[in-house]
């Protein structure tokens, strides 16, 4: 985990080496301070010498000044190292989802990977800089107070030594029933935000079935059953404080008064008054930088569970992957199914679909009809290698789709996808998803053709409109109309719509398909509807049942032959005009 996490550090290894060794010469000069001061005390008991008093003023603001300046640069290096290793992992985190197939995405869920991009981070992160700094701080600042306190006070220093395990083992005590807690919560964490993002995608239906309520307790009860834990955490950790603050006093009684016993009864030959005051400023610091250290062993163990998350997203590898020597031209827009089944992981009982054997020329408008759960959507997806076939081939062009370089294939073949989605920005900004390069006539032509031209020229800025995120400001008919319009920049030879104009009324669907068929002829057309007036003007109609291929004939051969088209239709027309002829 450390190593993964370690090659994100990159161009942030110098300020994370530099740290350390500025944290090194800053507890240097503090732990100095007390033993000058403490000589400073016993000259002034011994002789008031006014200038040697101002050289030693001079000297201890000297090293404060020293002091100051390495802790303010190691702090700076610090700030840089750790905020540039969460830059490095959230980007190195975002291409690597980015190189997800849905398979992976599947196994993540979008709410985990959000919380690992972002909680996770965060933990590792604060984790990081406590570690060169903190970490490297505390025990250097303790060594160098033993030492100190051993030079100073002899053995008085071996108070320290009695008292140091006992504090020890209660932080550590706190650390380990803290950790697990900690760990519990970060999890559910995941829970909380998968509920925060259903809620607030499904926010219209929320309001349509007056389940406010109902969602309010189920937020509330996730995030009371986190609080709980974390509640549970603070608890322990409290504990932390007043443990320091009894072994603080416990300290200062046994060095106050066997210090002073040994002040009196050696007359200062022993330890002197100076000795004295520099014992107990040494016996601060060691319990300071105990405290210290159990605070950042408890926020490490806590980044410990985060690292381990974020590693698995930087270690999942693509389930798809270009081959070696990838074909880089598409030939055309055929496409053929051969024994074709599929499902959506290894461990599910039943295929998505079974035995597909279809052949699609290229330039045909092909029309899928099918119930819900009849899997038209997972055929198509596997035409652009959104998912591999588990049996069989998928060939594009008369290649297998494995062969293509993924690039080059998905770029061949547009879909406009059943959910259709708008990012923010401008018109014009989002339909060059389709052609970075388009021309403003280009982006014209497209739309005329998706039939999106008639409500864009009607707005006040044109193709500048600002779209806002999700396509908010938009209908759904209209935010139909630029996906297809997008898909259309792309030139490809396979054109997808899964049920991308169920949002538009059947005169506009129309004219799209009109226009698809006067103006992209050599384009393979694959049309996924709910309305057989959608696709009774295709080549062919394959339907689809339970995850087979249950007919492929034209709008009239099914209506003779096929009772699944004929109910549909039926039920769309209750007339039955053609039935009757």
């Amino acid at each position: 985990m450390i190593k993964e996490i370690g090659h994100s550090l990159r161009e942030f290894k110098k300020p994370s080496i530099i740290t350390p060794v500025l944290v090194t010469f800053e507890v240097l000069f503090e732990c100095l301070i007390p033993a000058v001061i403490a000589d400073l005390v016993n000259k002034i008991q011994r002789d008031y010498d006014l200038n040697e008093i101002l050289i030693y003023g001079a000297v201890l603001i000297v090293m404060a000044g020293l002091s100051l300046v390495f802790g303010v640069s190691s702090g700076a290096m610090c700030a840089s190292a750790s905020s540039g290793l969460a830059k490095n992992l959230r980007k190195d985190m975002f291409y690597k989802i980015q190189s997800y197939s849905f398979e992976n995405i599947d196994k993540f869920y979008v709410s985990s990977l959000i919380t690992r991009m972002t909680t996770d981070v965060t933990n590792v992160q604060m984790a990081y800089m406590l570690i060169i700094r903190l970490v490297v701080r505390s025990p250097l600042m303790l060594i160098f107070s033993f030492i100190m306190a051993f030079v100073m006070g002899g053995s008085l220093a071996w108070v320290f030594v009695a008292l140091v395990p006992l504090l020890g083992v209660s932080l550590t005590i706190i650390v380990v029933k803290t950790v697990p807690l900690f760990h519990r919560a970060f999890r559910k964490y995941d829970n909380l935000n998968s509920s925060i993002q259903e809620n607030v995608k499904a926010a219209r239906e929320v309001k349509s079935y007056v389940r406010e309520d109902y969602e309010q307790k189920k937020f509330g009860a996730a995030s009371h059953d986190l609080r709980k834990d974390f509640q549970r955490a603070e608890r322990i950790l409290a504990f932390n404080h007043p443990i320091m603050q009894f072994c603080m006093y416990v300290l200062m009684c046994v060095v106050l008064s066997f210090g002073s016993y040994m002040v009196i009864d050696s007359a200062g030959l022993d330890i002197n008054v100076g000795d004295l005051s520099s014992m107990l400023t040494y016996g601060f610091m060691i319990l300071n930088s105990l405290m210290m250290l159990s605070m950042a062993f408890t926020m490490i163990a806590m980044a410990g569970e985060s690292g381990r998350r974020i590693v698995e997203v930087l270690t999942e590898e693509s389930t798809l992957k270009n081959p070696e020597n990838p074909v880089t031209d598409v030939k055309d827009g055929s496409v053929d199914f051969d024994g074709v089944s599929f499902k959506y992981s290894a461990a599910a009982e039943k295929n998505a679909l079974s035995n597909i054997d279809l052949h699609i020329k290229s330039g045909e408008t092909i029309g899928i009809i099918g119930g819900t759960g009849s899997s038209k959507s997972t055929l198509v997806q596997l035409i652009s290698r959104l998912y591999d076939a588990t049996e069989g081939t998928v060939k594009v062009g008369g290649v297998d789709v494995r062969q293509y370089d993924m690039e080059v294939l998905r770029n061949s073949v547009a879909m406009v996808l059943q959910k259709n989605v708008l990012f923010s920005g401008t018109i014009a900004e989002n339909l060059r998803w389709g052609d970075p390069n388009a021309t403003d006539e280009q982006l014209r032509e497209a739309c005329r053709m998706a039939c999106a031209d008639e409500f864009i020229e009607r707005f006040p800025e044109k193709y500048d409109t600002y779209i806002e995120q999700g396509g908010a400001n938009v209908s759904g008919g209209q935010k139909q109309r630029l996906c297809i319009a997008r898909a259309l920049l792309k030139r490809p030879k396979i054109l997808i719509l899964d049920d991308s104009t169920s949002a538009v009324d059947t005169h506009t669907d129309a004219r799209i398909r009109k226009a698809f068929r006067e103006y992209i002829p050599e384009t393979t057309k694959i049309i996924i509807a709910q309305r057989t007036a959608s696709v009774e003007d295709a080549d062919r109609i394959i339907v689809m049942d339970g995850g087979r291929i249950n007919d492929v004939g034209t709008h009239a051969e099914l209506l003779k032959r096929n009772a699944i088209y004929r109910e549909v239709y039926t039920s769309q027309n209750k007339e039955g005009h053609d039935l009757e002829d």
